[in-house]
C-alpha cells in the first residue's frame, strides 16, 4: 500500500474542522500517529478522511493549510474575541451558492436581459422608511399586503414568489446541499446575500424558525436594495453593530409593519396581554417580529422584549418536538433548496441545448430520473 505524507499542521488544522472529534479517532484510530508522524496514512485513508471532513483532496498535499475566509462579510450581533472563522458547512454552502450564481448572471447577459435597477438603488443616507416603501412598489405589494392573506405563513409564501419574480434567487436550506448529515448552524449564520446585478442571491438558513425566516427574508431585501452582500446570524432579531446592518434592519422592519399602521394599531392593542398576537395576526408576521417591530418603535422596553422572546422560544421548541414530520414532497423540498428562479432557468437551458444534461446535473445536484421528475414538478408548477 502506497503511504502518503502529511504534514502535522495540516492535519491539525483537519481536526480543527471536524465537530465530532471522537467519531474521527473511531475512523482513524491511528491519526495521532499520523500527526507525530510515527506512521503515515494510505491514499485511500487519506480519501476517507476527506470525504468525512469535507476538506479537499488537494489541501492533504499542501505544506501548510490553506486560510479560508468568507468572500462576504460576516456580521453578528454579539462580537467574539478574537477573528471568527467560518465554519466548514459555511463556507461550501457560499462558494456553492456563489457557482449557481455566476452560471446565472452568465446565462441572463447571453440571453440578453438588462441589468436589475434596483440593486443597489438605496444608500445610507436614504430614510428606511422610502426604502422600504419602494421595495414593496418594486416586488408589487399594495400597502397592507400581508393583512390579507390568511396566515402569516401564507404571507411568507407569497413574499417568496414574489421576491423570485423579479428576478431573485431564493434559496431555503438547512444542510449543506442534501447531505442531512451536515446541518447548518443557526447560531452562526440566519442567512446571507450575495449581491448581483443580473442574478441577485438569498439564502436562507432553513434550520431557522419559520417565525423568523421572514424578517431574514426581509433582510436580505433590504441587503439587496443597499447593493452589501453578507452574512449575518441576526441573534433575538438584533442587527450587528455596523451602519449597513442597522439600515437594513429598519428598512426591513418598516417593510414588514410599517411604523404609521403600528401605532395607530398599538393604540387599540397596547395595554392587552395578548397584544403581540393581536399585532401579529394583523401584519401577517409572526408574534416574535411583532414584539421586535415595538421594541424598535420604544413602545415596549428591553426587558418586556427579552422575556416574551424567551418565552416565545421555549414554547416554539415544544411545538417542534411535538410535531412529528413525514419528511415532506422530496421535490417541493428540492425546489426551495434549489431555488425556483435558478431550477427554471437550468431546465430550461438543459432542455434547449444551451448546457449539458451533464452540467444541469452539477449545477443542481440531481441526477438522471430524479432530476427528470424534478424538472416535470417545476413545470407544472406544484410548487406554487
Amino acid at each position: 500500500m502506497v503511504k502518503v505524507e502529511v504534514k502535522p499542521n495540516v492535519l491539525q488544522w483537519v481536526i480543527k474542522r471536524m465537530d465530532n472529534f471522537d467519531r474521527l479517532k473511531d475512523q482513524f484510530p491511528n491519526i495521532d500517529k499520523w500527526i507525530n508522524q510515527e506512521s503515515q496514512p494510505t491514499l485511500k485513508q487519506l480519501e476517507k478522511l476527506a470525504k468525512m471532513t469535507a476538506v479537499p483532496l488537494g489541501y492533504f498535499f499542501l505544506p501548510n493549510p490553506p486560510e479560508e475566509k468568507l468572500s462576504i462579510p460576516h456580521y453578528r450581533t454579539v462580537r467574539d474575541e478574537g477573528a471568527v472563522r467560518p465554519s466548514p458547512n459555511l463556507l461550501e454552502t457560499v462558494q456553492t451558492m456563489e457557482r449557481r450564481q455566476q452560471w446565472m448572471r452568465d446565462y441572463l447577459i447571453q440571453l440578453g436581459n438588462p441589468p436589475l435597477n434596483y440593486v443597489g438603488r438605496a444608500n445610507l443616507s436614504m430614510d428606511p422608511k422610502l426604502v422600504a416603501q419602494d421595495m414593496r412598489r418594486t416586488l408589487s405589494l399594495e400597502d397592507g399586503w400581508a393583512s390579507k392573506q390568511s396566515t402569516w405563513q401564507e404571507a411568507l409564501r407569497n413574499l417568496i414568489r414574489k421576491t423570485e419574480d423579479i428576478g431573485i434567487i431564493v434559496v431555503i436550506n438547512g444542510v449543506v446541499g442534501n447531505n442531512t448529515h451536515r446541518k447548518l448552524d443557526v447560531a452562526e449564520f440566519r442567512g446571507f446575500v450575495l449581491i448581483d446585478d443580473y442574478a441577485p442571491l438569498i439564502f436562507i438558513n432553513g434550520r431557522d424558525g419559520k417565525a423568523a425566516q421572514m424578517f431574514t427574508l426581509a433582510h436580505e431585501l433590504a441587503h439587496i436594495w443597499y447593493g452589501a452582500s453578507a452574512a449575518f446570524d441576526l441573534k433575538n432579531l438584533q442587527p450587528a453593530d455596523a451602519e449597513i446592518e442597522n439600515a437594513c434592519n429598519k428598512a426591513a422592519a418598516e417593510f414588514l409593519v410599517p411604523e404609521d399602521e403600528l401605532i395607530i394599531i398599538w393604540k387599540q392593542v397596547g395595554q392587552s396581554e395578548d397584544r403581540f398576537e393581536q399585532v401579529a395576526r394583523h401584519f401577517k408576521v409572526s408574534e416574535i417580529v411583532a414584539a421586535r417591530r415595538a421594541l424598535d418603535l420604544n413602545l415596549v422596553t428591553k426587558e418586556e422584549f427579552f422575556l416574551f422572546y424567551e418565552d416565545y422560544m421555549k414554547r416554539l421548541q415544544q411545538q417542534t418536538e411535538q410535531t412529528k414530520t413525514n419528511g415532506g414532497n422530496f421535490y417541493a423540498t428540492q425546489t426551495m433548496r434549489i431555488g425556483r428562479h435558478f431550477a427554471e432557468a437550468v431546465i430550461r437551458a438543459a432542455k434547449e441545448g444551451t448546457i449539458l444534461y451533464r452540467e444541469a446535473y452539477q449545477l443542481t445536484g440531481l441526477s438522471g430520473s430524479t432530476f427528470d421528475k424534478f424538472a416535470e414538478y417545476v413545470d407544472t408548477g406544484r410548487y406554487v
